[in-house]
């Protein structure tokens, strides 16, 4: 949203805002629309039911785990796709993330990569800063150089 917003802040926020109390916005009569139609984007919506029958069926097709969201992207491509164009999905989180979907979905925790295998018994870090992006930025740029 914020390319489609033109990279300007202020309508992002003001779009936002909308969403927050209207829980929608319509950009169709804007210019943003115009950029919408030009990128390809398209959009949909998809249920918890759908998340379930997305994960169980790519679990059964084609042997994999597949996160939540990534179902969410899964099952709306499959609505929108061109026939004849494949559809590519990138994951977008560890289905590990998200345990009690899983097992709802395939009836066993999804697995846990081994550099995650102790999470839970690791130390906790929190860092509160100003809702300032140039701070945001500084502080991952340090943590990156600190190699964590």
């Amino acid at each position: 949203m914020f390319d489609i917003a033109a990279r300007d802040p202020d309508t992002l926020a003001q779009l936002w805002r909308t969403l927050e109390s209207d829980h929608e916005f319509d950009i169709t009569a804007t210019p943003m629309w115009a950029r919408v139609r030009a990128s390809g984007l398209v959009s949909g919506r998809s249920t918890h039911g759908d998340r379930i029958a997305t994960i169980r069926d790519a679990h059964r097709r084609y042997g994999v785990v597949i996160d939540p969201h990534t179902a969410d992207g899964v099952n709306v491509g499959r609505e929108r796709r061109v026939a004849g164009v494949p559809l590519v999905c990138l994951e977008t989180a560890l289905p590990a993330k998200f345990s009690a979907t899983i097992h709802e979905a395939l009836g066993f925790e999804p697995p846990r990569p081994p550099a995650f295998a102790d999470l839970e018994t690791r130390p906790q870090h929190c860092t509160v800063l100003p809702a300032d992006a140039a701070r945001v930025k500084a502080l991952v740029a340090a943590r990156a150089d600190a190699g964590g």
